[in-house]
């Protein structure tokens, strides 16, 4: 499997790009989002997923990890391909499709075009466990800030705050600032809670 290209950007539309990898082109399918996080510079990396079909051997890219992984869970879903659930990171931001499927946002969803009320109820149902477990309720960020926050919440949790409320001014406070370390984050939640 092709995880990732990295090479001279030779062509850039808004639904595919054309990288120069060592004399091969690769012709790569897109969202918007990618698009418009793409470096000006020449030398680009973009994640792949390689889709394999009968009649098509078709690479989607993606401008982090993260994306790429949303991307893979909504394909998963029954009566979403690849061209519907790049039509959502295409119209919404990676985080903003999380934070639909985990707060049930149903008409979000199903506000994207291609997609209808039972394939929307179907992305959320689905996907929602899922999402809950491996980002907490709407962090996307990866690395240490992701660490931190889970780690924060739990020594909330074990202080007896309800995990909701604790979730919610911990987002606050990783959103302001993202590398803050575990005790920063438990202090100023202490002081908002």
């Amino acid at each position: 499997m092709i995880t990732h290209i990295q090479g001279r950007l030779v062509e850039k539309n808004p639904t595919d790009v054309v990288i120069d990898c060592n004399g091969v082109g690769y012709f790569i399918n897109i969202s918007l989002h990618t698009f418009s996080e793409l470096p000006t510079s020449e030398n680009v990396k973009l994640f792949t997923h390689l889709l394999i079909r009968e009649d098509a051997h078709t690479l989607y890219g993606f401008s982090s990890i993260a994306e790429r992984e949303i991307f893979k869970l909504l394909i998963s879903v029954s009566g979403v391909g690849a061209s519907t659930a790049r039509t959502m990171l295409s119209s919404l931001a990676p985080d903003q499709v999380l934070d639909a499927i985990a707060t049930n946002d149903i008409t979000t969803i199903q506000s994207i075009k291609g997609i209808g009320a039972k394939t929307a109820q179907r992305v959320v149902l689905d996907l929602k466990d899922k999402i809950l477990k491996v980002y907490g309720l709407s962090s996307i960020s990866a690395g240490t800030s992701n660490t931190n926050k889970n780690e924060a919440l739990s020594a909330l949790e074990t202080l007896g705050f309800v995990r909701k409320q604790s979730e919610k001014v911990v987002d606050t406070i990783v959103k302001e600032n993202s590398q803050a370390s575990i005790e920063m984050i438990i202090k100023q939640a202490l002081k908002n809670l």
